[in-house]
């Protein structure tokens, strides 16, 4: 792409960088473009769209490429984690592709840096973390000795997966991979706001051997992305298509978090406060991961107050300063969401940001400080509010609300020493993980489901038999 050049809204952007799409021969450049701004307002680059057309010619292409042998995916995925965090791609170094994704999305570069990092370590283990989503009855080939007397053989459920991935965070793009290494061939629409991230890794995945018939970049707009999810076998992303196609079985729609942390009596919160705040505020509160509820059983009003001590004290910085650890939007956006979390917050008790919340810093941009609001009850609307930054709810909790409360939660740190809670809490389907003790909601590591594992999706066993 080259280095982005930034130039003012309504001037002439025929100077600009363009990220351009990626096809079965090469890249692509669009006529139709669509401009991606940083925090600011300025223009940074342009983003190619490709039309209807070249989509399905794209896909159609995918669908007749052979997929890597089973052999060499697990060296390319290791290849392509290598280049994505060290080379030079798309005309950007690391350095310079960070800086990119830190002034589009507001993301503080100490974020950013490590959203690399970790993009390229989920990368590099994704063959492992596949082959850890198959059931211990399924051998991966027809051929291995076990399927000669009848065996269970897991298998792909398609050919070619489409991904929407939204552009609220880099780590979003550590988990498709997954589908090249069980032999997909992969489509991936980049996010409009931050397409980048999606962009560096397509480059990476093709360089380390998977080819231009193997992994495409196609963004579009609304026509060509249906046309895009109705030609692949199964789609997966968090994007305002994909979830026109919630209902369908064939596609895997990204929700909400809604994380939370439970304290139980007979706990000391004191003892927990740092993984407490850390569960809010780290990666700049974006991520699906971060707590967006506090539940306590008992009195709320101490964990409140201490919670929001320590984050009023989290300064306001340009999201280029290395001390900068609060996300930052163009002043508009900021605003709308301040209108919103203040409405919503109606009839609460704030401890933080109550007034307000947007920090303009005078340049086009505004930081969004964090805000902690205490409700009545554990089944307040509230509870279930996720906003892209440290914006806790904070709610008492009983035994008898029970784990109703507690549902459709992507991640749940129980700090007790119930172990027929924590039953519940496991048995609980709407629950995806649960953490018992001081872990916090953004834990993980590679191997391990995020909200399940992708290939609980992705594949399917089936019964083999043969002489």
């Amino acid at each position: 792409m080259g280095t982005p050049n930034r130039e003012t809204p309504g001037t002439a952007a025929s100077d600009l960088p363009v990220v351009d799409a990626l096809g079965p021969s090469g890249p692509y450049r669009a006529s139709n473009r669509q401009q991606v701004t940083d925090v600011t307002g300025a223009v940074m680059a342009e983003l190619s769209l490709v039309p209807v057309l070249f989509v399905n010619r794209t896909m159609k292409a995918l669908r007749a490429a052979a997929p890597l042998p089973a052999t060499e995916r697990a060296a390319a995925l290791a290849r392509a984690a290598e280049l994505f965090r060290t080379a030079t791609l798309g005309g950007l170094t690391p350095e310079e592709y960070e800086r990119a994704v830190t002034a589009v999305s507001g993301l503080p570069i100490g974020v950013v840096r490590t959203a690399t990092r970790t993009c390229a370590d989920r990368i590099a283990h994704s063959y492992r973390s596949v082959q850890l989503a198959g059931p211990r009855g399924s051998v991966s080939d027809w051929r291995d000795p076990l399927a000669r007397t009848g065996q269970a053989v897991w298998t792909r459920r398609g050919e070619v997966l489409a991904v929407h991935v939204p552009g609220n965070h880099p780590g979003t793009h550590g988990f498709w991979p997954e589908a090249l290494a069980v032999g997909y061939r992969v489509a991936v629409r980049p996010s409009r706001r931050e397409p980048f991230t999606a962009q560096r890794l397509v480059l990476a995945l093709r360089e380390a051997g998977f080819g231009d018939d193997r992994v495409a970049l196609l963004p579009c707009g609304h026509d060509a992305a249906d046309a895009l999810v109705r030609s692949a076998d199964l789609a997966y992303g968090g994007d305002e298509v994909i979830r026109q196609y919630a209902d369908d079985p064939g596609v895997l729609s990204l929700q909400p978090g809604r994380s939370k942390i439970l304290l139980t009596a007979g706990t000391d919160w004191r003892e927990h406060i740092d993984m407490i705040v850390d569960s809010v505020s780290r990666h700049a509160g974006s991520g699906c991961v971060n707590a967006t509820a506090i539940l306590v059983e008992g009195d709320p009003a101490p964990v409140a107050g201490a919670v929001a001590e320590r984050l009023a004290a989290l300064p306001s910085l340009p999201p280029y300063d290395e001390k900068a650890c609060l996300p930052v939007q163009q002043e508009k956006a900021a605003r709308a969401t301040e209108t919103y979390v203040l409405e919503r917050a109606r009839g609460t008790r704030a401890w933080l940001g109550g007034t307000g919340f947007v920090d303009e810093l005078g340049d086009g941009s505004a930081v969004l400080r964090p805000t902690v609001h205490q409700v009545d009850s554990a089944d307040a609307p509230q509870v279930g509010a996720e906003l892209p930054f440290p914006c806790v709810w904070v709610a008492p909790w009983s035994r008898a609300d029970g784990i109703a409360p507690l549902r459709d939660t992507l991640v749940l740190t129980v700090v007790t020493g119930d172990g027929e809670l924590v039953d519940a809490l496991v048995a609980e389907p709407t629950i995806s993980n649960v953490h018992v003790g001081s872990r916090a909601t953004h834990w993980h590591r590679p191997g391990l489901p995020h909200d399940g594992y992708l290939g609980e999706f992705l594949m399917r066993s089936k019964t083999v038999v043969h002489l």
